[in-house]
């Protein structure tokens, strides 16, 4: 029976900590480049507001992840649009996509590696 009870629970943390879902997709930079270039996609930086102040993506919008308002804020997106997410690392923006897929958003890029990597990869940031 203890045997049973913790190949259950591997199979449950497998299962949820895995990250990705359907609703999911995380790209690299330049495919994300190539995403957002879509104008029916909606940017979204989670970032805090000063982190967006210092630098973001042209075109973004700022709902911070780490606000404890963020849930709240989503819940007025429209579900039916496709959102293109990042942070700077690309934690908060894995954890933010995964709430938002929960919440029953169908179609979501994350940015692996967030603004790191888009950097790295030669593409610039906006200070508007």
């Amino acid at each position: 029976m203890k045997r049973l009870i913790l190949v259950l629970f591997a199979s449950v943390f497998a299962l949820t900590a895995c990250g990705t879902t359907s609703a999911v997709t995380t790209l690299s930079a330049p495919d994300f480049a190539k995403k957002i270039s879509d104008s029916s996609v909606t940017l979204i930086d989670v970032r805090t507001p000063a982190e967006f102040a210092s630098g973001h993506i042209a075109g973004a919008t700022n709902i911070d992840f780490e606000s404890g308002n963020f849930p709240n804020e989503i819940k007025k997106l429209d579900m039916t649009k496709t959102y293109a997410v990042y942070c700077r690392s690309g934690n908060r923006s894995a954890q933010a996509t995964a709430l938002m897929a929960k919440d029953g958003f169908k179609s979501i890029f994350n940015l692996n590696g967030g603004i790191i990597n888009w950097q790295s990869a030669g593409n610039t940031l906006v200070n508007n």
